[in-house]
């Protein structure tokens, strides 16, 4: 695969968690009841594991998104490898939040895994760009 597509599923894959991530987000703050097909998103949404320091978890993955979304946009090896680094924090941290929703809470939102589910595209393309990056960027005419 080209950089090229992996820039646009990168971008793609980035662009709709972060969305996903915005609703999360405007509906803690709004403390409106999620669109959920069960009530594990309700238990898990406003379980103490929802929050770090204070901040909501989906704020963080916001940030996350957008910052892979931006790293999509250069060729810049640091760039390159800092997305792909923070893609993989990104899905060892979806990791450990799925497993709290099924060991601790005993609750599914299906919304955390859809962003779980985007998190792994998210980081496979980080990677493997960072894998098959050329060591210096381009040389444009």
């Amino acid at each position: 695969m080209s950089d090229r597509r992996l820039r646009v599923a990168l971008a793609a894959t980035a662009g709709l968690a972060a969305a996903l991530a915005a609703y999360l987000v405007v509906v803690h703050y709004r403390a409106d009841a999620l669109v959920c097909a069960t009530s594990g998103c309700e238990t898990v949404q406003r379980s103490r594991y929802a929050e770090l320091l204070g901040i909501p978890v989906a704020a963080f993955g916001l940030v996350t998104y957008v910052l892979l979304v931006a790293s999509s946009l250069t060729r810049r090896p640091a760039a390159v490898a800092v997305g792909a680094g923070l893609a993989l924090v990104a899905l060892v941290f979806t990791q450990y939040l799925a497993y709290l929703q099924v060991a601790v809470l005993h609750a599914i939102c299906m919304w955390c895994l859809a962003a779980d589910s985007l998190t792994t595209l998210v980081a496979a393309a980080a990677v493997l760009r960072f894998v098959r990056s050329p060591s210096e960027p381009p040389v444009h005419a």
